[in-house]
């Protein structure tokens, strides 16, 4: 377990953080007002623990009166019984929290290998996501996208608002791969295909303040799917970030509804590049992360004709295909997060 003084640390923070709210004003009442929200559920297991701790030691007085003997040995083991799980509860909350975790993110979907099938395949997740995302109560904004005549994507990119966003959808990231008898297959042979999903959080200007001395910016005209419901005037915007030689697009209606997305996209992938040069600084060895972001990593395979879904990077297959792809992601989600935790309490050596 932590040390007791470092659990009384935190515990003087929080107390430290409630009284200096009462006197703090504008942005320091904000960001005290952050830390203390990060820090309550901590805060609660530290006290849970010590409270059920405090009941197994006034039990144990117990046992040397005869009276109460067998009231406090019934006692104590059930006190026992609950101990494990609440040292395990308060170990959780005592993990590293990844900064981004509580934000917004930004949904990027794109074929890959496999043509037509591909485009298709990344609609599919597309709708999987917005589904997904419906299911938790969250907004699913579309920023940009862009279809092929058969009704595949080129490619999305969209704005998933909502508490906890990152945290739960950081582990798309990465390689989707497809096996299925594609509607353009008269033989009815399998064809295996691929689509990639970036999934980046949300950055805000003082997360990345962007020189404009190192963006380019284009106009030009914009086109629907197939050339379709084309713009008669350049709105489409264009925004190079010249250092990074990133590019990101918008194509709404607004010109400067378009600048003002396409910005947005830039911060979070910029934000992201310097997410993941971290990330390589803390760890040779990032492949072996679950939710590492690497998008040439395979993280997942459909399989259509046998309904199932396997997550390669924990090993966990589902014979429940149509209802993943109908958005219920719960239990993959989930499985990634106790993944994920289970790998940080073994590098604390708890």
């Amino acid at each position: 377990m932590v040390p007791e003084e470092r659990l009384e640390q935190i515990r003087q923070r929080f107390e430290f953080l409630e009284a200096a709210m009462a006197s703090a004003e504008g942005a320091d009442i904000a960001a005290l007002a952050r830390e203390y929200a990060e820090l309550r559920p901590v805060v609660a297991q530290i006290t849970t623990w010590h409270d059920l701790r405090a009941a197994l030691a006034d039990a144990r007085s117990l046992l040397s009166d005869p009276d109460m003997k067998a009231l406090a040995e019934e006692e104590i083991a059930g006190l026992k019984a609950r101990l494990p799980g609440v040292e395990r509860a308060l170990q959780l909350a005592l993990l590293p929290r990844d900064a981004a975790d509580a934000r917004a993110a930004i949904l990027e979907i794109r074929p890959g290998t496999g043509g037509d099938e591909a485009a298709l395949f990344a609609a599919d997740l597309l709708r999987m996501y917005q589904r997904f995302a419906e299911a938790q109560g969250w907004g699913f904004d579309v920023i940009d996208v862009q279809m092929t005549e058969l009704g595949g994507l080129k490619e999305a990119t969209v704005n998933i608002r909502g508490a906890g966003v990152f945290a739960r959808m950081k582990y798309e990231s990465g390689v989707h791969r497809v096996q299925r008898v594609p509607t353009t297959e008269s033989g009815g042979r399998i064809h295996t295909s691929a689509a990639t999903v970036a999934v980046l959080p949300e950055a805000a200007d003082v997360d990345v303040r962007i020189d404009p001395a190192d963006i380019r910016i284009d106009t030009m005209r914009a086109s629907g799917a197939g050339g379709q419901h084309v713009n008669t005037t350049d709105s489409a915007v264009r925004i190079t970030h010249l250092p990074t030689g990133v590019v990101v697009t918008s194509s709404e209606k607004s010109q400067h509804r378009n600048r003002e997305i396409a910005m947005q996209v830039l911060r979070a992938r910029l934000y992201d590049l310097e997410r993941q040069r971290a990330d390589s600084a803390r760890s040779a060895d990032r492949a072996a992360q679950v939710g590492s972001g690497d998008r040439s990593e395979r993280i997942r395979t459909y399989n259509f004709p046998q309904g199932r879904l396997t997550d390669h990077r924990i090993g966990l297959t589902l014979y429940r295909l149509d209802a993943v792809m109908a958005g219920d992601l719960d239990e993959i989600v989930d499985a990634l997060i106790a993944d994920g935790q289970a790998r940080q309490l073994a590098e604390m050596g708890t």
